[in-house]
């Protein structure tokens, strides 16, 4: 079993990194997690090359996620809610994801993405709720073809129960776990 966790956390030692450390530990087989603020990712462009070619322009590295999306089981999109949504730095990541929908759209290809399941991490403070973060993070999926999606996982109130006393989060994520490392 491989997995991706694409990380939108600016945080290190934040609510997103804890439930993120949480699944890894649990998790069997080999796991990639991308540091979506540390990453050398520029946002899509919209210069539109992906339009009649398997390819993005920009050479960053974004390029070893899609490597490494060639080849995993499972893709996880962990964020922390900001103003309802996740986070920027994780949506520029997930804005080069053009490539698949173009070749989805415009030129009806499959998709060269071994990937079965997808999971949503969040990590939500405040009044506001996670619920368009959710959405977002469907539309993404269904751009890398993904239709094995399973309810999101939010860690709430976060500004006053931190994720790493939020127990419901917790046994939500070891059962996560379970459910992604099966074949």
């Amino acid at each position: 079993m491989k997995t991706l966790i694409l990380n939108g956390s600016p945080r290190k030692n934040g609510d997103t990194a804890f439930l993120i450390e949480t699944l890894c530990s649990q998790l069997t087989g080999e796991v990639k997690v991308i540091d979506c603020y540390s990453a050398n990712i520029s946002p899509c462009t919209d210069c539109r090359s992906c339009r009649g070619q398997l390819a993005c322009c920009i050479d960053d590295d974004m390029q070893k996620v899609y490597s490494y999306l060639a080849e995993c089981d499972n893709v996880v999109l962990a964020s922390p809610v900001h103003y309802g949504e996740m986070s920027a730095m994780l949506l520029k990541a997930a804005s080069r994801f053009q490539v698949y929908s173009s070749a989805l759209i415009f030129r009806h290809e499959k998709l060269p993405i071994s990937a079965k399941r997808g999971a949503v991490i969040l990590s939500q403070g405040g009044s506001g709720g996670a619920e368009m973060a959710y959405d977002t993070a469907r539309l993404v999926f269904q751009s890398l073809g993904i239709k094995d999606i399973f309810p999101a996982i939010c860690s709430k109130a976060t500004d006053t129960i931190p994720a790493d006393r939020d127990e419901k989060a917790q046994a939500d994520i070891i059962s996560l776990a379970n459910r992604l490392s099966q074949e």
